[in-house]
């Protein structure tokens, strides 16, 4: 099959193929996907890990999705691949708990930029800085933003650490929720239970 009749197919149809033996839908795939996984490994540059590294991961991800989607079960190919990225992606950062060395400072916003379900954006610039400061005025050295960090880290579960991980990604409650595997409320509550516990902390800081 060529590269010309392979672009006149979906993704299902090419899924197809591959499962029937043609390896080179495989390699067809991967060059249109490649974006995609430069995108995803892109948003998760912010938690640390070596760029080609997860350029790597995200197409192990990219494979994976390949191996194992289901069109009668799974939302489109393109859906299905960029979820298996996302996971791949977060998986391997949290195996090298790099994310655990990054200094507050790096990080860009709970919201990431991304508009909530709800219709609410919250900036951690403005939770984390006083009113009329911007970060480095705030956040005075590195050494008082790894004591913060480490205050935040102290409060938040498990669970609130993974969704605040993602949140800074760009992730919004929905996409947190399929890369976790949990309930969207559940990924809801725990924006807002982390989102009071750092006012919390900001506050005492203040005091």
């Amino acid at each position: 099959m060529t590269e010309k009749e392979m672009e006149q197919m979906t993704d299902e149809e090419l899924i197809d193929c591959l499962r029937d033996g043609d390896n080179r839908v495989a390699d067809y795939l991967c060059e249109k996907y490649k974006n995609l996984v430069r995108k995803e490994a892109n948003s998760m540059f912010i938690l640390g890990a070596d760029h080609e590294d997860l350029i790597q991961e995200g197409m192990i991800g990219l494979f994976k999705a390949m191996n194992h989607y289901d069109a009668g079960r799974d939302a489109s190919f393109y859906t299905f691949a960029k979820l298996c990225i996302s996971r791949q992606l977060y998986t391997a950062i949290q195996t090298s708990n790099r994310q655990k060395n990054i200094p507050l400072n790096n990080y860009i916003s709970i919201s990431g930029g991304v508009k909530e379900d709800d219709g609410e954006t919250e900036d951690l610039n403005k939770m984390v800085c006083p009113m009329g400061q911007n970060p480095e005025e705030s956040l005075i050295d590195k050494e008082n933003a790894r004591i913060l960090e480490r205050r935040i880290e102290e409060e938040l579960s498990d669970f609130e650490k993974k969704v605040l991980d993602l949140r800074l990604t760009g992730m919004g409650s929905k996409e947190i929720s399929k890369v976790l595997g949990r309930e969207q409320k559940a990924t809801e509550n725990a924006l807002n239970r982390l989102k009071n516990k750092i006012r919390k902390i900001m506050s005492k800081e203040d005091a």
